[in-house]
């Protein structure tokens, strides 16, 4: 015999078949010689088909004739055909390949006879069987490569038995240990996952294969490039699961739980692996030999693929696995691959199954909240790439959640980094700055999240969540949060941190009416804040207020305070105020008036708190000034101008000139931007007054560093200040309602500011009462 297995033509028997053979024919000369009736041509006839029928039951029947004793007879038909065609498709040396004439016969018989596909399949199968175990691979490949050949050219429900067959076969290479077979097996696979067959099958299940091939996408085998041979194969057996599973109603069990958990970490697994990873998370175009071979490349090819199968109700069991993934692997500090699955999940899925993705990271987080801040802050930063990229999409009815939950852990954040103030010891000082630091960076994340997130929604929801976060910031007088455990110290902290995502929301607001954009619920509190004593935080209501009111971008073009030579040529953009923005200033216009001119006497003030409220002078003056509104801003200039020349709450010599330099460089573009050319001349005069006799009251020598301060103010020298009169007189005509700019104007100081202040000299008090 050969020894890779017996050839198609005349293939010799096995011993014991031969053994058989002999008994038979011995038997049968005994009958012979005694019974002389036999001694006919039917005698030799039963003879012969009794040899026939013995070697029929033999391992390796002839598939043509039998030559014993001389006797040549023809035996052809009684065995069946597709076994005979089958066995003709094998040479006799299994190196010479697949007999494709013989195949070419063997694929007709199944296309023209289908219902015996099932047959074929089984005999196949039988065959493939035995070599593997004798470690014949020769034929192993050549029964495979038939088999595919089948599949390809077979497409008729008959197939569904055949297919049953060749799984098996397949499931029997991907058992072996040996790679070469695993891979073959693999590419079989592949090949049979492409084919659409015409009608679905109801009873067939991939739990077997998603197994092994997961198993297949771990390898550690030895040699690096079989390992690689084995990953390459493993994933791209996934991908043919997917492809073949995922389109398939009746396979919608892929999706559950138990066949995720196996998928999505074996295409992770190898992701993660990549000595050059893509981090952007953009789809890249590797060229196809390095897809095939790199199996960071398939992985990834893969992974998309399968997410952006994924239906509605399918994300979270996509989702879920790659957060256990990155929780197992300890991969969210530091969190560069963790950013880089979440950059492809978001934008491999459907734009609506955004929301999806956002609610479970933002559960994961919740699931963490106690784990150590480089982790907190990993997941948030994850979450902040997600909603960059959900944003501008749909980001379905869970903002407020999203906001909800941010704030919630915002405030655990400040919780650990302040509850352990009180009981610092020297020790432990160097851990605990070292525990804020990282708070600070949870912070921060937290903080950036929520401002891109608000920043980039439509306008009606942004109103919402500027509503909202503003609910949340405390204040002394009525806390919205507990801040029994973080003090004072903690609580301006959420403040600043709150306000500045409030910053970050309002940035590019562009409503069409003031009403809308500074509702009471919304304008009330903030005013609430910016009577605090507190610089940076006066700073940040002024700046939200800035993004607010500024609806054609012209903030930048201010440039700071400064005695502005030419408004024209900066060329503002503004339309004509509207009635509701007019109904707005009539309502809440004295609101605005009080919140700058209570801000420019508050003794903490700084160059940049100047600079911030002249801005938003200027900005009110171009976005809701009509007559009326003009002449309360003069009202509003005179009476800061009389209150640092009376200086009735003895403010320091700074904060009177910062403020007179705040009113020469108000209505200096004032008086340009109303085109009152007398209005202009008085105003310059003014101007060149100072800049001879008192610098110090021009924003351009006030603000610059170690700039000589005088010890008073001289109020005798009228040329230095601005009159109520002289404007008048100036502004005298149909226009503008001169009359009023005779009435002093009185800030309408509320309850609550006066209690503010009590409250802040007696915080004030009880510090220095400490120190001493």
């Amino acid at each position: 015999m050969h020894p890779e297995g017996h050839s198609s033509h005349l293939l010799g028997p096995s011993e014991d078949a031969v053994a058989k053979c002999l008994k038979c024919i011995f038997f049968l000369l005994f009958l012979y010689s005694y019974l002389p009736w036999l001694n006919s041509i039917a005698g030799w006839a039963a003879f012969h088909v009794s040899c026939v029928i013995v070697l029929s039951f033999t391992e390796y029947p002839p598939p043509c004739c039998v030559c014993l004793s001389g006797v040549c007879g023809c035996c052809g038909p009684l065995r069946p055909r597709y076994k005979r065609l089958v066995d003709n498709i094998f040479p006799e040396d299994p190196k010479d390949g697949l007999v494709k004439s013989d195949m070419e016969k063997l694929t007709f018989y199944a296309v023209s006879a289908p219902e015996k596909l099932d047959r074929i399949g089984a005999y196949l199968a039988e065959r493939l069987t035995r070599d593997v175990l004798r470690h014949r691979y020769g034929y192993v490949v050549i029964a495979m490569e038939a088999l595919d050949q089948l599949l390809m050219a077979c497409h008729s429900q008959s197939i569904k038995p055949f297919v049953e067959s060749f799984l098996h076969m397949v499931a029997k290479l991907l058992e072996s240990q040996e790679p070469d077979l695993q891979v073959l097996g693999t590419n079989s696979f592949v090949k049979f996952a492409n084919i659409e067959e015409d009608t679905p099958s109801y009873h067939r299940r991939y739990d077997f294969f998603v197994s092994q091939f997961s198993a297949m996408c771990h390898s550690t085998h030895e040699d690096i490039e079989t390992r690689t041979r084995i990953r390459v194969a493993g994933i791209r057996g996934l991908q043919g699961v997917v492809r073949k599973t995922v389109n398939d109603e009746l396979q919608a069990i892929i999706w559950e739980p138990q066949h995720m958990d196996k998928l999505i970490p074996s295409m992770l697994f190898n992701m993660q692996e990549a000595d050059e990873f893509d981090r952007t998370g953009h789809p890249s175009s590797p060229a196809g030999t390095e897809r095939e071979e790199n199996p960071a490349v398939l992985a990834e090819s893969c992974f998309r693929e399968l997410l952006g199968r994924a239906a509605y109700g399918n994300m979270n069991n996509a989702v879920r696995p790659v957060l256990v993934h990155l929780d197992n692997h300890h991969l969210w500090d530091p969190n560069e691959f963790a950013v880089s699955c979440f950059r492809i999940i978001m934008y491999s899925i459907q734009a609506q199954h955004s929301h999806h993705v956002i609610q479970q990271v933002l559960s994961h987080l919740d699931t963490h909240n106690k784990d150590t801040p480089r982790v907190r802050a990993g997941i948030v930063q994850v979450l902040l790439e997600t909603v960059a990229i959900a944003a501008k999409g749909s980001v379905g009815p869970t903002v407020l959640e999203v906001f909800n939950t941010l704030l919630k852990h915002l405030r655990m954040s400040v919780d650990f980094e302040m509850g352990g103030d009180s009981r610092r010891t020297s020790s432990a000082s160097v851990v605990s700055r070292t525990k804020e630091s990282e708070e600070r960076i949870v912070q921060n994340a937290i903080i950036q999240t929520i401002g891109f997130f608000g920043g980039n929604l439509p306008d009606y929801q942004r109103a919402e969540v500027m509503m909202f976060i503003m609910g949340k910031v405390p204040v002394d007088e009525a806390p919205s949060l507990d801040t029994a455990k973080i003090g004072q110290l903690g609580m301006k902290r959420i403040q600043m941190m709150l306000l500045s995502s409030l910053i970050m929301v309002t940035s590019g607001f562009k409503a069409k009416t003031m009403s809308a954009a500074l509702p009471p619920p919304f304008l009330d509190p903030l005013f609430s804040v910016s009577l605090m004593e507190d610089s940076e935080l006066r700073q940040l209501v002024l700046e939200i207020l800035h993004n607010i009111i500024d609806r054609h971008d012209n903030r930048a073009k201010l440039r700071g305070i400064r005695i502005i030579p030419d408004v024209a040529a900066l060329k503002f953009k503004r339309e004509k105020i509207s009635k509701q923005d007019v109904s707005f200033m009539k309502k809440h216009g004295q609101q605005l008036y009080r919140h700058i001119y209570l801000g420019c006497k508050e003794e903490d003030n700084v160059h940049k708190n100047f600079e911030l409220l002249f801005t938003a002078l200027a900005l009110i003056t171009i976005e809701l000034a009509n007559e009326e509104v003009v002449i309360d801003l003069i009202r509003l200039a005179i009476a800061l101008q009389d209150m640092s020349l009376a200086n009735e709450e003895n403010m320091p010599m700074f904060i009177r000139c910062s403020i007179m330099a705040l009113v020469a460089a108000y209505l200096n573009f004032l008086s340009q931007m109303i085109a009152n050319p007398p209005f202009c001349q008085y105003v310059g005069k003014v101007l060149e007054m100072r800049n001879l006799e008192a610098p110090y009251l021009l924003p351009e020598h006030v603000f610059r560093e170690k700039c000589p301060l005088p010890g008073s103010l001289d109020m005798d020298d009228q040329n230095l200040y601005f009159q109520t009169h002289e404007i008048a007189e100036l502004l005298a005509g149909p226009s503008y309602g001169v009359d009023r700019l005779s009435v002093a104007y009185v800030p309408q100081v509320t309850v609550l500011y006066r209690v503010g202040k009590v409250l802040y000299q007696c915080r004030q008090t009880s510090r220095g009462n400490r120190c001493s």
